[in-house]
């Protein structure tokens, strides 16, 4: 069976005060003994990722986290880690022990019903206490769903797993790259550079789904660095339908690729999958604006060890002065910018997000979109320097019909 990739499940962030019956609670959803347990206040300190399977829901990845009661300075540290759970979790639970529901609670699911995030409040340790009725009635008046269970009997564990399944599929996305563009038997040319950066003896994780997407499509599937791109290219009997590159080779490789072969890049695609092409185009108008000293923010999805010709770091700054002619200033932020100050930023760039949900893309978008600053992303703003965004997304139509209006038409 296909593993699923944990950015590619749905992800369950269970929150809830200290000694909640949080840890219990997954325990009990998985049938596994999967998360310590503690009569002690504060057991887990520090959210905790799993991936896991729960019938009928299938393939899902819980976070448990920290207490939202956690109290001091670690304490306060805590608290701010676990809410940074919320810009990547499709369903928020909510536990709380029946005789134990109080103000944070409340406070907490106010503050989630502003952000619309879906939260279900799951009330544990039913064994023991039921919700009174002024509690169903508040939370009947927000509209807010609840259930009651056991993790010490099982009490409506059933119901739960059955409730979660029934409030996720609207945010379990496509899992479908570029088979949609290629299919039986066409041939898709992948343009993968071995380059300092590349880790020794296996592609990275893009270019892994993207060759097993082929595969899922049966179409025919040639793997070259940008130096046997062209003799690849005349060695075949038909032409591809599809080339797909790195985006730091784009320049190299739109000159090599005939112009009525269609290109894009790993970033874009992984981008339609999980963020907003159209979003990314229209933040490239900014480019034109940039003044001297004005900052750039460069969020990157996960953290690594940056390399001496590293793309985000490195090439892109250089990129992007040379472009605009001026003089900028890049902010670097790799891993979490929920709680980040962007005020300062003239520009947010996203980096591909081929390690995180689509959940933790699109909060990145809406955060720069709170402050009213234009987002874009590397292998847009990249293929746009190197004059191929025309080229890399004629594949997507309204994207491209977007791009037309503003970069051709709009001039």
């Amino acid at each position: 069976m296909k593993k699923e990739l944990v950015s590619m499940r749905p992800h369950i962030g269970i929150f809830g005060k200290r000694n909640a019956g949080k840890s219990s609670l997954i325990n009990a959803l998985t049938g596994q003994n999967t998360a310590i347990v503690s009569d002690t206040p504060g057991t887990t300190t520090d959210p905790v990722g799993r991936a896991m399977e729960i019938l009928p829901l299938g393939p899902v990845f819980i976070v448990d986290t920290a207490g939202l009661d956690d109290s001091g300075e670690l304490g306060d540290k805590r608290v701010k880690k676990s809410l940074e759970v919320l810009g990547r979790t499709d369903l928020i639970v909510l536990v709380s022990a029946s005789d134990d529901f109080s103000k944070i609670d409340m406070e907490f699911i106010d503050s989630m019903k502003k952000k619309n995030e879906k939260i279900l409040v799951v009330f544990s340790k039913s064994d023991e206490a039921k919700p009174s009725n002024e509690i169903i009635i508040n939370l009947n008046d927000k509209k807010i769903p609840f259930i009651s269970v056991s993790a010490k009997t099982n009490e409506n564990i059933l119901a739960l797993r059955e409730t979660l399944a029934k409030m996720l599929p609207e945010v379990i996305t496509s899992d479908v790259i570029i088979r949609d563009i290629v299919g039986k038997d066409d041939i898709c040319v992948q343009v993968i550079p071995i380059d300092s950066a590349a880790p020794k003896g296996r592609v990275i994780l893009p270019q892994e789904q993207v060759l097993r997407d082929c595969l899922d499509a049966n179409s025919i599937s040639v793997v070259v660095q940008t130096s046997e791109l062209d003799s690849a290219l005349k060695s075949l009997a038909r032409r591809p339908k599809l080339v797909i590159t790195d985006s730091q080779a784009i320049e190299d490789v739109a000159r090599i690729v005939p112009a009525d072969i269609d290109i894009t890049t790993y970033s874009i695609v992984f981008s339609r999958l999980k963020g907003d092409l159209k979003e990314y185009v229209r933040g490239l108008k900014v480019l034109k604006e940039l003044q001297d000293g004005d900052t750039i923010f460069i969020a990157e999805a996960c953290t690594h060890h940056s390399q001496a010709d590293d793309i985000g770091r490195v090439k892109l700054p250089k990129w992007i002065e040379k472009y605009t002619g001026k003089k900028l200033n890049f902010v670097m932020n790799p891993g979490q910018m929920i709680h980040k100050d962007l005020s300062n930023a003239k520009l947010v760039i996203l980096c591909g997000s081929c390690m995180v949900n689509r959940k933790e893309v699109l909060c990145r978008i809406d955060t720069a979109k709170s402050y009213d600053i234009p987002v874009t992303n590397y292998g847009i703003i990249i293929s746009h320097i190197h004059g191929a965004l025309g080229r890399t997304i004629r594949v997507f139509e309204d994207v491209y019909t977007l791009y037309q209006e503003i970069f051709i038409d709009g001039k």
